[in-house]
């Protein structure tokens, strides 16, 4: 599974003679390609099997005419004011069962905007409304930052710009081990490379594609001795009869293996999802006992009992404690355990436009 893999390209004919298109075309030599004048008429497409895309996903090249620099949702971030996020991708590598984005499209295509210079204008009229104050920008909110790296050229792109703007805060979200680019770049201050884990029997049965934890462990001691700030995202957490086994075996293979110093943030979040998302996935994944454990809805989500959910999120609160220094610690925020949030939860299904329309 990979940028290899990719055997049909749709591009849209407003920006199939851009520079940047056709260097990704090169890239694909034996893909075929197919114009359209939309994404959505691809991507939105009615009756399509997400699951059976999956398997051999196309790539849609697109422009991006709205929305490119959104605001995060609320619990979304790690201690910033102004939180934002931009998607400079639709779709994951990767396949991972309790991601929220095969409830949210039709579609397990990959979806690349290339009009890369208008996310920079974006970014610097949020820059400009927040008057001098630092602003976040996260990625890898509806992909994965770096999984398509070698073909999409993004964080050798974004990078650079962020380079010059030390007011401008980037997050790289990634599960990925695709640090080529960071590697051959200075480290900049104002970058957080954040990678993704789920403890290991979990990561075995849920994650398909994804790098294995080891290698991921690798790929960030060597960004912390070239100068990167690192994050680790717990995220969602997942309940199983081991819970607890299973995440301190977690945390002891993380702790070993990275330098705390190199550590910009560390933060967890719950298993949460819209209601719409649950059915579609669920029906999708029938089997999948994911799905028919002990969920439940509350407040607009489908989620663990409230409990449970807090049981789980004050033992890793706990024990993270232990490990880490207060100030790079960001749990999500449970009941009374509060603190600038740090999960990765889908937004309202009214602010998810893309799901819907191109």
């Amino acid at each position: 599974m990979g940028a290899r893999s990719i055997a049909r390209v749709y591009v849209e004919r407003e920006i199939a003679a851009e520079p940047r298109t056709l260097a990704i075309l090169n890239r694909l030599p034996k893909a075929e390609h197919v114009e359209c004048s939309r994404y959505g008429e691809v991507f939105n497409r009615k009756a399509q099997d997400f699951r059976l895309q999956k398997h051999r996903p196309a790539l849609i090249l697109a422009r991006k005419h709205r929305g490119l620099v959104l605001p995060a949702p609320p619990g979304y971030g790690v201690g910033g004011k102004h939180n934002f996020y931009f998607s400079h991708m639709l779709n994951c590598l990767y396949d991972c069962r309790y991601c929220f984005l095969q409830g949210m499209f039709r579609s397990a295509n990959y979806v690349l905007f290339v009009n890369y210079e208008d996310f920079f204008a974006a970014i610097e009229r949020r820059l400009a409304e927040a008057g001098g104050d630092d602003v976040w920008f996260f990625s890898g909110y509806d992909c994965d930052s770096l999984a398509l790296e070698s073909l999409t050229g993004f964080a050798a792109e974004f990078l650079p710009f962020f380079a010059e703007r030390p007011h401008a805060w980037l997050e790289l979200r990634t599960k990925s081990t695709q640090i080529r680019s960071l590697l051959e770049l200075e480290a900049i201050d104002n970058c957080v490379v954040a990678f993704s884990f789920t403890p290991e029997t979990a990561h075995r049965r849920l994650e398909t594609g994804v790098p294995s934890i080891g290698s991921r462990l690798e790929a960030m001691a060597k960004l912390a001795a070239r100068g990167w700030r690192l994050g680790v995202r717990l995220d969602p957490l997942l309940w199983s009869e081991r819970f607890e086994e299973e995440y301190l075996g977690l945390l002891d293979r993380v702790f070993d293996a990275i330098p705390v110093a190199s550590l910009h943030s560390v933060s967890f979040g719950p298993f949460r999802l819209p209601p719409d998302f649950y059915r579609r996935m669920a029906k999708l994944m029938p089997n999948e006992r994911l799905f028919a454990g002990a969920l439940e809805t509350a407040d607009g989500m489908v989620s663990y009992p409230a409990k449970l959910e807090r049981e789980m999120a004050e033992f890793l609160n706990t024990e993270l404690a232990r490990r880490v220094p207060a100030e790079v610690l960001f749990p999500c925020v449970f009941g009374d355990l509060k603190s600038p949030a740090g999960s990765a939860r889908p937004a309202p299904a009214a602010q998810r436009s893309e799901a819907r329309s191109p």
